[in-house]
């Protein structure tokens, strides 16, 4: 297969690792900054292309790995379709526009995949399979945290130039639908109805909330919160899962899994193995999971199996995300 990587930036750079590794086939770039465009073909040895439709024309490519701002995605995205190419998309931010890639990728037979890169990760895959053995009964709530310190996201570059630091981009709208992408998941449910508090807390020179506080009711009746930030100064990523029988406590820092049984209140450790980290990257970002993500969409794209997430689903998370913003103006509104 031939591969169009769109945005060379830092995620651009990073397909195309993944997709070497899995020798899925050649690769080109196409990005409009000169500077990025030279330091792929520079670091990677691949063809780069300034102009869209010129690389379609010429290196004509099976499908494309949109790894643009999230604001760009679904742009990308139709036209890949409209031209006849499978589509991979990073985390989005936005729902306008969804419901035209679901029917231009059902109409041509097409692979849409919208990114669910944290489905492929060790501890995650290990507590979707303790859940779906039964393991701690049934789930009765959640409490998650994931934060990191804006700046120390791209320590490479000013933190107020890229597109985080943009009101419909920014840090926490992205990470709210990253980190629900795998939560509902492991739920096995929807959510009925959200409730929230967003709003700005920190001295971080951009316009955007850097705190996320959501309340969350899922289909399965359980009621969980979870929480989202743009300002700690130590990167984190913890879960506790509450259920009828047991508890499953995840540290992603520790890189440990714990299982607690209440009939014989015993806890059981489940150790992740030491991951690749590529240099630059926060220790909990891993290149195995991204490669398994990417094997996923190539064996879509063969044919050889369905892809595990959906724009379908995208858009009932990316709701969920707009619904909170919503109720969370109109609690400020009120108080006021």
């Amino acid at each position: 297969m031939k591969f169009l990587i769109v945005g060379l930036g830092s995620m651009g750079k990073r397909r195309i690792r993944n997709l070497r590794r899995l020798n899925a086939g050649e690769i080109a770039g196409f990005d409009l900054t000169a500077e990025r465009r030279d330091d792929a073909a520079k670091t990677y040895g691949i063809k780069v292309f300034d102009d869209l439709s010129d690389a379609l024309s010429r290196f004509a490519p099976d499908a494309l790995v949109v790894s643009t701002p999230p604001d760009l995605h679904l742009g990308f995205a139709i036209r890949a379709l409209k031209e006849g190419k499978h589509v991979f998309c990073e985390a989005g931010t936005t729902t306008e526009g969804i419901p035209e890639v679901l029917a231009l990728a059902e109409r041509g037979r097409l692979v849409a995949a919208p990114s669910c890169t944290m489905r492929f990760q060790h501890s995650i895959k290990k507590m979707k399979s303790l859940l779906t053995a039964g393991t701690i009964g049934k789930i009765l709530a959640y409490t998650h945290h994931s934060g990191q310190y804006l700046p120390d996201w791209h320590p490479f570059e000013d933190y107020r130039a890229f597109y985080a630091s943009r009101r419909e981009t920014g840090a926490c709208r992205e990470i709210v639908a990253f980190e629900l992408t795998w939560l509902n998941w492991l739920m096995d449910a929807e959510v009925r109805t959200v409730t929230a508090l967003v709003g700005k807390v920190s001295t971080l020179d951009c316009d955007i909330d850097d705190v996320y506080q959501m309340a969350l009711r899922y289909s399965n009746g359980a009621l969980c919160h979870l929480m989202i930030d743009a300002i700690s100064r130590v990167a984190t990523r913890s879960l506790r899962i509450l259920g009828e029988t047991g508890t499953l406590e995840w540290n992603a820092g520790a890189r440990l899994l714990r299982h607690y049984d209440a009939a014989t209140q015993v806890w059981t450790d489940y150790p992740e193995p030491v991951p690749v980290i590529e240099p630059g990257y926060s220790g909990m970002s891993a290149e195995g999971m991204y490669d398994e993500e990417m094997d996923a969409f190539v064996r879509a794209c063969r044919g050889e199996a369905s892809y595990p997430h959906s724009f379908a689903e995208d858009l009932q998370i990316l709701t969920t995300l707009v619904d909170g913003e919503k109720e969370s103006a109109r609690l400020i509104s009120n108080k006021a």
